[in-house]
């Protein structure tokens, strides 16, 4: 009979171990959650909830930048404190062709997540925040992160190319000139924790990192949005 060498052995183990861990690990429990303005099942996202809007080919002007009611509802026992994330996640991994005459960001373009809001430390007893409540327009230079009477705001996204801030909610403001629909996912989580410990200009890669194994329940909703005059598809 052949005999395995002794570290041969610990691994093999350490591997069943892992897999067994893999099968284990429970899944977050359903979430439902609602958004105003009908965004839900793919639908068109109003312009008065978006950062930008067209205004004639090939320009855009200001949107009505308001954060949208979400409402949501069946955390389970031993839910702490709630997240909220709202995420494209069809927006060019590269902005070099973004917005310019004569160019076209092709549907099948490389890709990355754009964090339009991240909120963390919604309280337990919180279970919406109203229209208006976290943006009520485009403001130049974004808006402070930090405490708000329901929970702690991030900073989004267009921080990463605008100068300033931009804490809090920002809508949606996709290229012209780019032939993909845009999705934006309105998502909740319930944790089994009061409070991340996050401060500062947080991210949304931070938060995600900060409530991995956290989750307790996720729902999400899903809106659309494009600038594109010529017409972008799913």
């Amino acid at each position: 009979m052949k005999k395995w060498p002794i570290v041969m052995l610990l691994l093999s183990q350490t591997t069943l171990s892992a897999h067994a861990w893999a099968r284990e690990a429970p899944q977050p429990l359903p979430l439902k959650v609602k958004v105003s303005g009908g965004i839900k099942n793919n639908s068109a996202i109003p312009s008065r909830f978006a950062f930008c809007m067209q205004a004639g080919k090939n320009a855009t002007k200001d949107g009505g930048n308001l954060n949208p009611q979400i409402n949501w509802s069946g955390a389970p026992e031993g839910t702490k404190s709630f997240v909220i994330i709202v995420v494209d996640k069809d927006v060019p991994a590269s902005f070099d062709n973004a917005n310019h005459e004569g160019k076209v960001i092709a549907k099948d373009a490389p890709r990355q997540n754009f964090y339009h809001w991240v909120m963390a430390d919604i309280p337990p007893t919180v279970n919406k925040i109203p229209q208006g409540k976290n943006s009520s327009g485009v403001v130049a230079g974004g808006k402070p992160v930090g405490k708000t009477e329901y929970g702690v705001n991030g900073r989004n996204d267009y921080a990463t190319f605008m100068k300033g801030t931009y804490g809090g909610y920002d809508g949606p403001c996709p290229p012209w000139n780019d032939e993909r629909l845009h999705h934006y996912h309105f998502q909740v989580y319930a944790l089994d924790v009061p409070s991340l410990g996050l401060s500062g200009a947080f991210t949304g890669k931070d938060l995600e990192k900060a409530m991995n194994g956290r989750v307790l329940a996720m729902g999400e909703a899903v809106g659309t949005y494009a600038n594109n005059k010529d017409g972008a598809k799913p």
